[in-house]
């Protein structure tokens, strides 16, 4: 059960309007690591949860918390746009102000499709994806997803953060990234919690001795160049702790050459030179309808 409480959990005013500021805060609602995308991340990761119940608790948690940062970042966005299709008008002209406004960079649809409202689309107005959610059942996996998601859109929330300088704006941005500080750490710790219990591999119930065994540690260098060969993945001990890294210089083709059978006569496919298809000179329609005479 969800209730809503009417005050904001931290306050979204701007000091002014700015329509163009507002297309590009969309990215931070409706974008592929925007607040709707973590909101039904984590609600779903927790409605699945078959794990123990702090992690269940812990995911509703800050899955609810994101519905209130939905919140915030769609009525700064309502704010934003208020007053920007009413400017004050050139009565000579009869100068259109909502059209100014769009010319000058801000999302059409703002005005023609939500009232100057925000939208669950991105910043060039993309609708939101549920393909942007991961709810996989494995909470390692999951949470290794969260800590990218917050990663990912802490980023975008500094580089808002620094494309304004208005201080209502700012000040909401700055009470986000706070969040996504502390949502960071959290994922963090969960995962280590949860690889002192299992594997660092996902999934850690799969046995390992079914993986093709010289192959599993092994950094294969396919591109020009060995610099990576200096890097922490190409020698010493493996993360899981279970093997050694090993560096490949030069790997191998250790597969056969593949070599695909002529297509069926009904896929009219390309016909090799010298052959041809075995009936080809029959149409499928007329196999299947002898098949469907028989019976």
């Amino acid at each position: 059960m969800f209730s809503h409480v009417k005050e904001l959990q931290y306050n979204a005013k701007p000091d002014r309007p700015d329509p163009v500021y507002a297309k590009k805060l969309q990215e931070i609602l409706g974008g592929q690591f925007g607040e709707m995308t973590v909101m039904m991340q984590y609600l779903f990761q927790g409605w699945n949860c078959r794990g123990d119940e702090k992690y269940k608790d812990m995911i509703l948690d800050i899955g609810t918390e994101e519905i209130a940062h939905v919140e915030m970042i769609a009525t700064m966005i309502a704010q934003l746009l208020d007053g920007a299709p009413a400017r004050e008008q050139d009565e000579i002209v009869g100068q259109n102000p909502a059209v100014e406004a769009v010319l000058g960079g801000m999302n059409p649809q703002h005005m023609i499709v939500s009232g100057i409202g925000a939208t669950p689309t991105d910043s060039v107005g993309y609708p939101w994806n549920s393909r942007y959610t991961i709810a996989s059942g494995n909470m390692l996996a999951d949470f290794r997803a969260n800590l990218n998601a917050e990663s990912q859109g802490r980023l975008q929330v500094c580089r808002l953060y620094e494309s304004t300088t208005d201080p209502g704006v700012r000040d909401m941005l700055s009470f986000l990234i706070a969040r996504d500080t502390m949502h960071q750490n959290q994922w963090m710790a969960a995962i280590e919690e949860l690889e002192q219990n299992q594997k660092a591999i996902v999934p850690s119930t799969f046995p390992q001795n079914l993986e093709k065994q010289d192959v599993n540690y092994s950094f294969m260098n396919f591109s020009q160049g060995e610099e990576s060969s200096q890097g922490r993945w190409a020698s010493g001990k493996s993360m899981d702790g279970l093997s050694d890294f090993d560096y490949v210089a030069t790997p191998a083709a250790m597969g056969q050459v593949p070599k695909l059978q002529p297509a069926p006569a009904y896929v009219h496919g390309t016909v090799l030179p010298g052959q041809m298809v075995p009936d080809t000179e029959k149409a499928n329609f007329e196999q299947n309808q002898q098949g469907n005479d028989l019976h």
